[in-house]
């Protein structure tokens, strides 16, 4: 059962479409503010749910990067319904996922935040057991409490399957992998408090794609979230601005 508030959503707009994408572990409902700004904007919304999200650990456990992305690509196609021009935003693995899409399908531009390229010392990924050895095991993943923010985004996974996050390592090489091929404008925001993915990522990213067009924002505080953070009206100005630049 899908969590209250951690659907998909499609806000009807113009003949200009946004897909959006949200991380691992989380809902659609992190992107919804950004979504409605958009929308407001005069944009057609559509944000996905990844496989596995918005419901419980069990789910997650049992689905892999490409049905994370396939999921990405029934969006994208449902989006092509209404839009002729498709612009792509994706947070955190949602980027890594935009990047792929961006890689075997049009998109007019792509927007990536706090992209997670380089992750910080303090999650251990190098203590990750061998695949084999990590199913039905999860660990404990630390509860949010945001304030003014969708009450679905304060219900996240209590637990993260140890199996997924071989998956998202797996997606994450795909990604580096691909970087030369990327040749859309690009914008990445990061913020340089950000302790999940560290800032470097950003710096990665803007000279490893192929495209010649790239802005770069670094906000000096926002964190991880920053669709969701205090200077998340930055980050939403700036994506217009994008959006809206010739």
């Amino acid at each position: 059962m899908i969590i209250e508030g951690a659907e998909p959503f499609f806000l009807r707009g113009g003949e200009n479409g946004v897909l959006l994408v949200h991380g691992f572990t989380g809902s659609p409902a992190e992107l919804l503010p950004l979504g409605e700004f958009l929308n407001r904007a005069g944009y057609t919304v559509l944000c996905v749910r990844l496989a596995g999200h918005g419901t419980n650990e069990k789910d997650l456990s049992r689905t892999t990067c490409d049905d994370w992305f396939n999921s990405v690509l029934d969006g994208y196609a449902m989006l092509k319904n209404f839009c002729e021009k498709i612009f792509v935003v994706g947070h955190s693995m949602g980027s890594l996922l935009s990047l792929k899409l961006a890689a075997v399908k049009k998109i007019e531009k792509l927007i990536t935040l706090s992209p997670p390229f380089s992750i910080n010392d303090g999650f251990h990924i190098e203590k990750l057991p061998p695949r084999s050895q990590c199913e039905n095991l999860f660990v404990v993943k630390p509860r949010r409490k945001l304030k003014n923010v969708p009450p679905a985004v304060n219900k996240t996974y209590r637990r993260i399957p140890l199996v997924c996050v071989h998956e998202f390592l797996a997606l994450l090489d795909d990604v580096r992998k691909i970087l030369s091929e990327i040749k859309v404008p690009l914008l990445i925001l990061h913020a340089q408090d950000d302790h999940t993915a560290n800032f470097e990522s950003a710096e990665f990213l803007s000279k490893s794609v192929a495209v010649s067009q790239v802005e770069f924002f670094a906000m000096s505080v926002g964190g991880h979230l920053i669709p969701l953070t205090e200077g998340r009206d930055f980050v939403f100005e700036k994506i217009l601005w994008f959006l809206k630049k010739n």
